[in-house]
């Protein structure tokens, strides 16, 4: 792959901390959360800050921002220079004014950063409310200017649109025209584009950079996406516990990266081919789908929408002990399949066999005895387990439904913490004690609890750091291998998926447009939209793991 060639030896800096420090307020003793982090950013450069959970990226760019939470983290030491001021020694008032118009920050979850109940054009405006007097038409005519260069569809129309009405790439377009609107020096952006899929991801980073290059800006981007840093970064800063422990420009550390931790974390990413192909097992069809529809908006004579086919005469089958990988951009139906299996949904159309027993169309009384059968783990386990519920009452929930004893399944909830890697004492805790990866473990446990037949794993592991994604696939493969469970794995990640399918399903449109082995699929895509799915992966010519281009990138 071509890496930027470019030279800032001669631009000024936008940004230079030194010796920035950050600990938890009324509690000296603890570790420092920042233990002296400097780095700096030149006029037009793209600098990536990288590093596992809890490495402390995001603390950093909010000690920027000046959003540190009061009464929980201090900078206790340390400057942070912008246009020669101390970003530390501002007062509120003057670090508001400071926000949006030199320094601006773009979240990683556009839904929750954007105010529901107002319309996304009236949310542009109110940046230029704050640090402008100009007129309604021309405040108007400039947020209508800005939405067009982040190539946002129809703007008048999204302009009147309430962030719910648009797709995750849209709002992340417009939180995007909100950072930007004022053209600050310096853009801060926090995993942008993780629960993005890959082409929707490909255009972000592509507007990202236009707009740098159009405008000059300085930009802080923080990811756990090694993929996204070999595409887009012209240095690297590698977080470990609060520290830096590596710099370099982008190519240096890719091929020779000097610290242990920076070789570990290039190592988890899993690679684009796809693993060696396993034995197809002898065992029966636990999953099999077939001629599955599900259409929204059909109902009514006289509705006036179109019905919206989400899934269209999808089929395919799953034996015990192996995996399915469906993939797709957002909008595909992957999910809508996902949640018609486990009958979160009602399918329009089809059937569903789950060992052997037909499940599209029966009660939700009648669906009850089956359910034990195909168990779900969702993308946030933090959002699907109870916060007030201990470990052991979430683990034994299942379990107590269908009749059986409560210190049967206390102790077989024991066993299960061990069998996913956590200690047997941790059903005692609560889910906010635990990190991400933890948490995504315990959410394991507690669909195997059941003992099914099926797994579904809707995104389980897209919104893990490279490191504990590679441990949550080792387990599901260590799983799969002593129970047998099949497990239907819906992901827009093609890296993961080559590394724990054995079959891949292609989404489009709630179409199948391709289906077969993983290798056939991935090595020797057919379908002109699989192959753009492959093209749009990042870092999709990089042998991360060997520290090397791939032969023929």
């Amino acid at each position: 792959m071509k890496f930027k060639s470019r030279n800032f030896d001669q631009a000024s800096n936008v940004l230079e901390i030194t010796g920035l420090t950050v600990r938890l307020t009324g509690n000296d003793k603890a570790d420092p959360v920042l233990d002296a982090v400097s780095l700096k950013i030149r006029q037009g450069e793209t600098v990536c800050l990288v590093g596992e959970s809890g490495s402390g990226k995001s603390v950093t760019s909010l000690s920027i921002m000046g959003l540190l939470p009061k009464g929980v983290l201090a900078a206790t030491g340390g400057h942070i220079e912008l246009e020669g001021r101390n970003l530390l020694e501002l007062n509120a008032q003057a670090m508001r004014d400071m926000r949006a118009r030199k320094i601006s920050m773009i979240f990683q979850e556009p839904m929750t950063a954007l105010n529901p109940v107002l319309r996304v054009g009236e949310q542009i405006g109110e940046v230029l409310d704050t640090h402008t007097k100009l007129p309604a038409r021309e405040k108007k005519a400039r947020v209508l200017d800005i939405m067009n260069q982040v190539h946002l569809p129809d703007v008048e129309r999204i302009y009147r649109s309430y962030p719910h009405q648009l797709s995750g790439g849209q709002r992340q377009r417009i939180m995007i025209a909100m950072a930007l609107i004022l053209e600050p020096q310096l853009l801060i952006a926090d995993e942008p584009t993780t629960a993005l899929d890959v082409t929707t991801q490909k255009q972000i980073l592509s507007l990202i950079a236009e707009l740098q290059e159009k405008h000059g800006t300085a930009v802080l981007f923080i990811t756990h996406d090694m993929g996204v840093v070999a595409e887009i970064a012209d240095t690297v800063h590698v977080m470990k516990l609060g520290r830096i422990v590596e710099h370099a420009p982008v190519e240096t550390l890719l091929r020779a990266p000097k610290q242990d931790y920076t070789r570990q974390l290039l190592q988890s990413v899993p690679s684009l081919s796809p693993r060696a192909p396993r034995a197809m097992p002898e065992g029966q069809t636990v999953l099999a789908v077939e001629g599955l529809q599900k259409v929204y908006g059909a109902h009514g004579v006289f509705s006036r929408r179109e019905p919206t086919r989400a899934a269209n005469d999808v089929r395919f089958s799953i034996p015990r002990g192996r995996t399915l990988g469906i993939v797709g951009e957002s909008g595909s139906g992957k999910s809508t399949v996902a949640r018609c299996i486990m009958r979160l949904i009602d399918p329009t159309e089809g059937e569903i066999r789950v060992a052997g027993k037909e499940i599209a169309t029966l009660t939700r009384r009648q669906l009850r005895p089956y359910r034990r059968h195909i168990q779900i783990v969702f993308q946030d386990p933090f959002r699907s387990l109870n916060p007030r519920w201990t470990i052991g009452r979430s683990l034994i929930e299942g379990p107590l439904n269908i009749g059986e004893d409560k210190q049967a399944a206390l102790a077989r909830a024991a066993d299960l913490l061990t069998l996913v890697g956590l200690p047997d004492d941790a059903v005692h805790r609560y889910p906010h004690q635990f990190s991400g990866g933890q948490r995504q473990r315990v959410a394991i446990a507690r669909a195997i609890a059941m003992e099914p037949d099926v797994l579904v794993a809707d995104e389980a592991v897209s919104a893990l750091d490279v490191s504990v994604q590679a441990q949550v696939l080792d387990l599901l493969d260590e799983l799969q291998q002593k129970l047998g469970i099949a497990i239907l794995f819906i992901t827009h990640d093609l890296r993961v998926a080559a590394q724990i399918c054995d079959e891949v399903l292609v989404m489009q449109h709630g179409h199948v447009v391709e289906h077969g082995t993983a290798a056939e699929v991935l090595s020797n895509p057919q379908h002109a939209y699989t192959r753009a799915l492959i093209e749009a992966a990042p870092g999709r010519s990089w042998d991360f793991a060997n520290f090397k281009e791939l032969q023929g990138a």
